[in-house]
């Protein structure tokens, strides 16, 4: 059985692409910048924001105040439409406590902020729900391994004992790169075909069979 389960939060758990998209539209707009698609944003979810902004916006890679200045607009952006947190996916609560009652640690490693995550946590009243957790802002972004690594030593798993579970490449990317199985959802930012290129063990199309999935997973 794997010992440690490591979600991704927005695009997996969370249904707020919509909402990320519409902020940072909204920043863009601040900065005098050409406001990105939502496709757009959507490619760079799960990203630090600091790596986010420089993919969407290469050409003021070099100018750090611009790259503050439309951090903290999105953020300000954010933090205004998000007084009641978007809701999770269906079945995602009902799935996490059946996780939870089988003997699985669970985690979240999210290009979410710190401040972030823990506001949405304590809205939901799910400040001890969650075993561990990392932040972008407080190691390296997606999808370098450092974030798996460290719930890793934390929990002092090996790789095979772990689940990395999440919506983009950059998260199955992160996983595999870190020697941990990832298991995709084909719901959130980016597609199966996608997904499909960093290895998952499975693919699922709704947080229903994660449970099924994880159960499934040959040692």
């Amino acid at each position: 059985m794997a010992k440690l389960l490591i979600f991704d939060w927005d695009g997996t758990l969370s249904d707020s692409l919509h909402r990320i998209a519409f902020c940072m539209q909204r920043a863009a707009e601040d900065g005098n910048l050409t406001p990105p698609s939502t496709d757009e944003v959507k490619n760079i979810v799960g990203l630090g924001l600091r790596e986010a902004i420089a993919v969407l916006y290469p050409a003021i890679i070099d100018d750090q105040q611009k790259i503050e200045q439309l951090k903290t607009a999105y953020s300000q952006h954010f933090m205004a439409n998000d007084k009641v947190p978007s809701p999770f996916y269906p079945y995602v609560m009902e799935s996490l406590q059946e996780l939870r009652d089988a003997g699985h640690q669970l985690a979240v490693a999210t290009g979410k902020s710190r401040r972030g995550l823990n506001r949405v946590l304590a809205e939901k009243g799910l400040g001890d729900f969650f075993h561990g957790s990392r932040c972008a802002d407080e190691t390296r972004s997606k999808p370098h391994p450092q974030m798996i690594e460290e719930l890793l030593t934390e929990f002092a798993v090996q790789p095979e004992q772990a689940v990395m579970v999440g919506d983009t490449e950059y998260d199955l990317e992160m996983a595999c790169r870190a020697g941990v199985p990832g298991l995709g959802v084909s719901y959130g930012a980016h597609d199966s075909t996608r997904l499909q290129k960093h290895q998952p063990f499975a693919v699922v199309d709704c947080f229903s069979q994660v449970a099924d999935a994880i159960r499934n997973l040959k040692p």
